[in-house]
């Protein structure tokens, strides 16, 4: 055999090859970092700029990328061979998966993809499940962690989701003490806990040890080297999922979450969510403000312009006066635009609703139960307070105040109101970019932004106004 593979722990395997194959690993799974040239450790000449997933010293990398190794061989007509305890199979009878279903006596009947996902996910006991927003991923994290009834860690981005992810648990029917991890919450025995990632960070590598199930929801969100260093730690977690709406279209991302949870599979598309009804349909409106034509400028000093120009921000505000239902206004910069916006609003919306990082998290939650039973609020949110993870149905109409070209944050951000709920069956979106010189950043992030509501099938109108 050319390649021998074998597991080192529930992390890596090795793979014993020559020098000559050990090189060409090396190279096949290495990858440039988007904007590698503005960091300063490429900029001073002490790094490549690339991200090595194979290493030539060790011979290791993650067992999750086996899939790939499969694929290097057969491309190079390597002949490889695989030890059985890398990665093994657990077949799940229907019946079987009919009676664990019924045994949960959950309050609705899961959807056909939702458990053709838990049995993909059983199947292999590891996954990165890639399935939008409002397609239930909560659920399927639930029955799994629920079929394999051992020591589990869910981690979550954002401390507004440990408290959601344990409330729609007790929805589902869980009727034990869950673990909440997060600044200020006692730290107990359970047999769920649900942390975010950057309270589990400091955990100790013994503490770690003891999960046997891991899953990691949102997991695109977790920093690269945080999230390496805590899956790696738990070098005997065997079973592992991750969860995601969104990847951010680079191969070197895609493969680091491959790597550490295991092959991804996608679960459903928007598209079809919208098509079946589970999902509202979504209108895009697509405003290019045109100002008075201006010199070309760095990039930082035209998104300064922007937040500050009173005709601008004028404009934001009295198309939320002019909108039905309740609006969603999402905002980049806190202190240079988001105080701006509310000390505007403040005194024309009756029901305005001010969310950034400063924001305690029994406020946020305690907003979102408001807005629930109001028909005319308006949450003015940070895009990172908001624009993942939130759920929130009785969302009708999305503002993006402040321009963006990144992939997850805009698919996200659009998916705070797909939820239906309460009659509501469509969201409008108002995507509003400006026109400086006409090709200023902001323009062309529009562009990338357009390029994304094509991919997904997203209906979308174009309309110029002058300020």
């Amino acid at each position: 055999m050319d390649l021998k593979i074998s597991k080192v722990n529930e992390v890596f395997m090795k793979i014993s090859c020559d020098d000559s194959i050990a090189k060409d690993l090396h190279d096949y799974f290495s990858f440039k970092v988007p904007n590698a040239k503005f960091m300063p450790s490429y900029k001073n000449r002490r790094w490549d700029g690339k991200v090595y997933l194979f290493s030539i010293k060790t011979h290791k990398i993650y067992i999750g990328l086996l899939p790939y190794i499969a694929e290097f061989c057969d491309e190079r007509k390597y002949t490889h061979e695989v030890e059985a305890d890398v990665v093994q199979k657990n077949v799940m009878s229907e019946d079987e998966l009919v009676e664990f279903i019924e045994s949960l006596h959950l309050p609705f009947e899961p959807r056909d993809y939702q458990i053709d996902a838990f049995k993909k996910s059983v199947e292999y006991g590891r996954k990165l499940l890639v399935s939008p927003t409002a397609s239930g991923k909560s659920l399927i994290i639930y029955m799994l962690t629920r079929y394999y009834n051992k020591k589990t860690v869910v981690i979550v981005p954002t401390t507004s989701l440990v408290e959601q992810m344990a409330k729609d648990f007790v929805e589902y029917g869980y009727d034990k003490k869950i673990c909440k991890i997060y600044s200020g919450q006692p730290v107990f025995d359970s047999e769920i806990t649900i942390t975010t990632w950057q309270s589990l960070s400091k955990a100790p590598v013994d503490v770690l040890q003891k999960f046997e199930v891991v899953v990691g929801d949102e997991a695109h969100l977790f920093k690269a080297n945080v999230l390496k260093g805590i899956l790696e730690k738990m070098r005997n977690t065997s079973i592992r999922f991750g969860t995601t709406g969104t990847l951010d279209g680079t191969e070197v991302h895609r493969l680091q979450l491959e790597g550490l949870f295991g092959p991804a599979s996608k679960v459903v598309s928007t598209s079809d969510l919208i098509e079946e009804g589970t999902i509202a349909s979504i209108d895009i409106d697509v405003i290019i403000l045109e100002h008075e034509k201006m010199s070309k400028v760095k990039y930082q000093d035209e998104m300064e312009y922007l937040v500050s120009n009173e005709k601008r921000n004028d404009f934001i505000c009295n198309l939320i006066y002019s909108l039905k239902g309740n609006t969603l206004c999402l905002f980049q910069y806190v202190e240079k635009h988001g105080f701006i916006l509310h000390h505007i609003m403040k005194d024309r919306v009756k029901n305005l609703h001010y969310v950034y990082g400063g924001t305690d998290t029994k406020d946020r939650e305690e907003i979102r139960g408001l807005v629930e039973k109001q028909d005319d609020a308006v949450i003015l949110a940070s895009y990172g307070t908001f624009s993942t993870g939130v759920n929130i149905k009785k969302i009708d109409n999305i503002v993006f105040a402040s321009p963006s070209k990144s992939r997850i944050r805009n698919l996200q951000s659009i998916g705070r109101g797909l939820r239906k709920g309460n009659g509501k069956e469509s969201l409008r979106l108002f995507d509003i970019a400006d026109d400086l010189w006409g090709d200023n950043y902001t323009l062309r992030h529009l562009k990338d932004r357009i390029n994304i509501y094509n991919e997904e099938n997203f209906p979308y109108n174009i309309k110029q106004f002058k300020l």
